[in-house]
């Protein structure tokens, strides 16, 4: 027999319904001198920061306002909890000040509550208990938070979930992982592809040259302009040289106008991302979007080059060595516009940038489509995950061991 409950329907009725407050208490703690800096990730909960190569938030010069997080702790980022970016903590360290972090007051199984907090009714009930003006900038309510009510199979049960999903998900991440580095290797045939289209050109202009102006965007229009008549791109949005669509942001026309006030851009200009990540470039899409932070619109002289040329060329290995060479670092984690403005290119006649283009084009399409394909099956893997962890948290499915 099943019991209705607002926040996990059809929840096994000899299952607890217990509040967080009773499991969790947040506390601040602090002056623990030095520790190992930590990250809350949706897909992986706490993790070392230094286990990742993709988190570009930089940590502050002074540690002594984070976090002290011990193993069992509950850690939520409380701007990303509607994602599920929490976790029950297995490392020692510390984590932002503008995290939340709960001490267990539990004796329940670690590993069920870790599963159980980032199921999909649980980032439901966040949503729900979030405030802000965008999606982006919500605070998950820490009163809300503890008064969420979770269900609770019997401890032997807790942990006979938890090793089933320990199971399951472990092959689901292999095949990820499988997927994963068909697409670094496909991004390898990529990159060499680009490669041997520009081994031969010899460095004979600067990008200035080859544009009619470099704009960078405004840093004091508006940002929190949400009527949708227009898409400011952001960095999100440019990946592998292509754009894409629905990571902008909407903005209204007044916006539009004042983030395009240095100019607009058109069809054959380059989109560029000068920060997080730094590097990444696209055509234009279209007339009816405006610049977003970090963004850097290059204006193409189509009298001198041509636009796809100026994007390729942005990916050899040539230009992106001389941003991190001028970066004064192993990562490019910010490019000036100066440096931009000053890179060295290979700028031959525009029959010969059209003949490169067109090579360049036919190569990458075919790698293109196999890097969407894996990437495609691992969204529905990472779907198929999400909901084998909601179906065995809730008791929706017969798990041996469980009652």
């Amino acid at each position: 027999m099943r019991a209705p409950n607002a926040l996990l329907p059809n929840v096994p009725s000899d299952w607890r319904l217990v509040p967080l407050w009773t499991l969790f208490r947040r506390e601040a703690r602090r002056d623990r001198g030095s520790e190992e800096l930590l990250s809350v990730y949706r897909d992986y909960g706490v993790i070392p920061k230094a286990s990742r190569s993709d988190n570009f938030n930089k940590p502050s010069d002074d540690l002594d306002s984070y976090l002290f997080v011990e193993p069992g702790d509950l850690v939520v980022n409380k701007m990303k909890a509607w994602q599920g970016s929490m976790g029950i903590s297995q490392f020692r360290g510390i984590v932002s000040p503008a995290y939340f972090v709960y001490r267990p007051l539990h004796r329940e199984d670690g590993r069920f509550l870790s599963y159980l907090l980032r199921s999909q009714p649980m980032t439901k009930a966040y949503i729900a208990n979030s405030k802000g003006i965008r999606i982006n900038q919500w605070d998950l309510d820490p009163g809300a938070f503890s008064r969420l009510r979770v269900p609770l199979p019997p401890l032997a049960g807790q942990r006979a979930i938890a090793d089933y999903l320990d199971r399951e998900t472990a092959q689901i991440d292999t095949l990820i992982a499988e997927q994963q580095r068909l697409i670094e290797l496909l991004d390898e045939r990529r990159v060499a592809a680009i490669e041997a289209s520009f081994a031969c050109g010899v460095v004979n202009s600067r990008l200035r040259h080859a544009c009619r102006e470099i704009i960078d965007c405004p840093h004091t229009t508006p940002d929190r302009d949400e009527t949708g008549v227009y898409e400011a791109v952001r960095t999100a949005s440019v990946r592998r040289g292509a754009f894409r669509p629905g990571n902008g942001i909407p903005v209204s026309e007044a916006a539009w106008s004042s983030r395009n006030s240095l100019g607009s851009p058109e069809l054959g200009d380059v989109l560029f991302t000068r920060e997080a990540p730094a590097g990444e470039a696209c055509m234009v899409p279209g007339n009816q979007i405006c610049l977003g932070q970090r963004m850097v619109l290059l204006k193409v002289d189509s009298e001198k080059a041509v636009g796809e040329f100026v994007l390729w060329q942005i990916y050899s290995k040539r230009v992106q060595d001389h941003f991190v060479n001028t970066s004064n670092g192993s990562t490019v984690t910010n490019i000036r516009l100066p440096v931009l403005r000053s890179l060295p290119i290979y700028l031959p006649p525009l029959d010969e940038q059209r003949r490169i283009v067109a090579e360049l084009d036919e190569v990458t399409s075919k790698i293109d489509t196999l890097i969407a394909e894996a990437e495609r099956f691992i969204e529905l893997a990472k779907e198929r995950r999400s909901a084998l962890i909601t179906a065995a948290v809730t008791g929706q499915i017969d798990i041996p061991g469980v009652e």
